[in-house]
């Protein structure tokens, strides 16, 4: 009888030792496949000159009206522009079924600051940067940017009105943190 209680003992200490080895392999391997898939995973998140410029702050008290200027987020130009009373008629008075990407001022503006125009400054046919925003360019036959590239004309509200472009100018996201600065991205 002693034999089959130490057969038993061998035996049930032979299970545990297999199990633990089970266990310790299957633990080995999952942290290497951590190890590996991590730094993967890693090194697809942006990069910290990216993040820095994922936000702009723009200081907007020296634009006068009828204004713009031109800035830079995410390494685009952005076009701000405090538009006077009569752009913003102008841009209300446009029926919406004359527009090609409809859209009203108050839909491209924020509540109570609806003289403030913000968008990329990028034509949304092929990406060149119109003019409009400096004093004396060409500001097309709308009176807002026009396109050098390939003449597109967008009115006082950014929105295309004539040429290739199929879309307005973009409004990028942006809040203003005061009075005078308005925080893009």
């Amino acid at each position: 009888m002693a034999s089959e209680t130490e057969a038993a003992a061998v035996i049930e200490d032979g299970v545990r030792r297999r199990d633990f080895i089970n266990i310790a392999a299957v633990s080995f391997a999952g942290v290497g496949a951590v190890a590996v898939v991590l730094p993967l995973v890693n090194q697809m998140n942006p990069s910290a000159d990216v993040l820095a410029l994922s936000t702009t702050e723009i200081d907007i008290s020296a634009i006068q009206p009828g204004q713009a200027i031109k800035s830079s987020w995410r390494k685009q130009p952005v076009f701000v522009r405090n538009l006077v009373a009569k752009e913003i008629a102008e841009a209300k008075a446009v029926p919406m079924g004359d527009l090609r990407d409809p859209e009203t001022i108050d839909q491209r503006t924020k509540p109570g600051k609806e003289n403030w125009l913000i968008t990329l400054g990028v034509c949304t046919h092929l990406g060149c940067v119109p003019l409009g925003a400096a004093e004396g360019e060409n500001r097309g036959d709308f009176g807002g940017y026009f396109c050098p590239c390939h003449g597109s004309h967008y009115d006082t509200a950014a929105r295309i009105r004539k040429g290739p472009a199929p879309k307005n100018l973009v409004v990028p996201p942006y809040e203003f943190t005061s009075d005078t600065v308005v925080t893009i991205g």
